[in-house]
């Protein structure tokens, strides 16, 4: 098992430092990380939930990913999703308009992306996150 060092980092975060060889991890942690650093086994890390690394946590020795930020990231992800979606169906919409055409199923459209960032808060879980899409 590779060992790999943890700590919070300034942004609330948690870094990883993954030594080289050159030096023993005792001598990285002592000379680059913090005093709040901790050796542990990478096999340890939620490596499932990397796409949620902004998310992670340590608590009490532990790496986890912190749902609440998870939640937030998400939203940030789904926002980011829809922009290009939302801006092509206000370019449909304008031209049903100038058409004469129904817009009915274009304003459900942009109000369903609108709305996808709704279905965030109700999520337990990292995969339940993860599942959601704009598309």
């Amino acid at each position: 098992m590779s060992k790999i060092i943890a700590f919070t980092n300034e942004l609330g975060g948690v870094s990883i430092c993954v030594p080289t060889g050159e030096l023993s991890i005792e001598e990285v942690k002592v000379k680059d990380t913090p005093l709040n650093s901790i050796i542990m086994d990478a096999s340890e890390l939620p490596e499932a939930d990397n796409d949620f690394f902004n998310s992670w946590e340590l608590v009490d020795g532990v790496v986890s990913v912190n749902i609440e930020k998870a939640k937030l990231q998400t939203k940030d992800r789904l926002r980011a999703e829809r922009a290009p979606l939302l801006a092509a169906q206000d370019v449909a919409f304008q031209r049903a308009l100038e058409e004469g055409k129904d817009t009915a199923a274009i304003v459900a459209e942009k109000q369903r992306l609108r709305d996808i960032t709704n279905l965030v808060d109700g999520c337990k879980t990292t995969e339940e996150l993860r599942g959601l899409k704009c598309q």
